[in-house]
């Protein structure tokens, strides 16, 4: 399980790989645009108005459109740990915001952030919108918390990460005697209990496998390499026993080839969760609320 005592992920090295994929992630963002477009259609059924919107592991910004059809009145902020996506962001919808009409809301604001240190507001936020961006931290209680200071009460956290199976055919064809060639994903029962443990409540979560295929075993690579993802576990060896170790993770995945194509599982995990009213105030002391008895004023 992430988030285990021998896990570690190299942020350093994580900031780095996610900036240099600032100019070539959204060629290969099919997997995040289509938990996007289904992290959507569960809004549907949401009651939820907000008047502000945080996208937390915003990238290169690519959700902001769909949140702003879906919420024209709200302000969205986009925060990611990455610089060049934030610049990303900003350019390639400069132009949309000077064609903007008179009266529509402006376009979002950035800001380069830690998810676990964010330089918002306590209750500034109505809804937090994470895509992808939890299975990134080894650890994600820290960021949950950070999260639930930042929305109001009442406000929901709508979150996507990826669970334990994704990549599974390539963690089996890759030798693990030498390291995690794959790094590890939270399961979704540890990442209830830390939604739990942030204080949020009536988490709601499912998990769906979706399959990506590739002609080889390259374009999987490239893809992972061009979107930033590739394993920045601490524990990661830096190869892969030469020649000879390379072949046989070949032949291993060949062996799984379905219609011509190599398989690759991911595992969708996505919830949302409600910050409550407060039962305790933050010195821990208990909130005791009173109402007016029924006729009176």
């Amino acid at each position: 399980m992430a988030g285990e005592a021998d896990f570690a992920l190299d942020r350093k090295l994580l900031i780095r790989r996610f900036g240099r994929a600032a100019a070539s992630c959204d060629e290969v963002a099919v997997l995040a645009r289509e938990v996007a477009r289904r992290m959507d259609e569960r809004l549907e059924y949401i009651r939820i108005d907000p008047r502000r919107i945080l996208d937390l592991g915003c990238g290169t910004g690519a959700d902001f459109d769909a949140l702003g059809r879906r919420f024209p009145s709200a302000q969205r902020v986009g925060a990611d740990f990455a610089l060049p996506m934030l610049a990303r962001a900003r350019g390639s919808r400069s132009l949309l915001g000077r064609l903007r009409t008179l009266g529509r809301p402006q376009g979002p604001s950035l800001a380069c952030a830690d998810a676990a240190a964010l330089p918002f507001a306590r209750g500034s936020m109505s809804l937090v919108w994470s895509n992808l961006m939890l299975n990134w931290l080894a650890d994600p209680l820290p960021a949950l918390r950070e999260m639930h200071r930042v929305l109001e009460v009442d406000g929901m956290l709508m979150f996507s990460s990826l669970g334990p199976d994704t990549l599974r055919e390539l963690r089996a064809a890759l030798p693990a005697s030498q390291g995690e060639r794959v790094h590890r994903f939270i399961d979704m029962h540890d990442l209830g209990d830390a939604l739990v443990q942030a204080g949020f409540s009536d988490p709601v979560m499912d998990m769906e496998v979706l399959t990506l295929t590739y002609a080889d075993l390259d374009e999987l690579l490239r893809d992972l390499r061009l979107s930033g993802c590739a394993n920045a576990s601490t524990a990661r060896p830096r190869g892969l026993s030469g020649k000879g170790g390379w072949e046989a993770a070949r032949q291993a995945l060949e062996a799984m080839r379905a219609d011509g194509r190599l398989p690759a599982t991911f595992e969708i995990v996505q919830g949302h969760a409600w910050k409550a009213q407060p039962k305790t105030t933050e010195d821990g002391r208990s909130v005791i609320r009173f109402q007016p008895r029924p006729g009176k004023s």
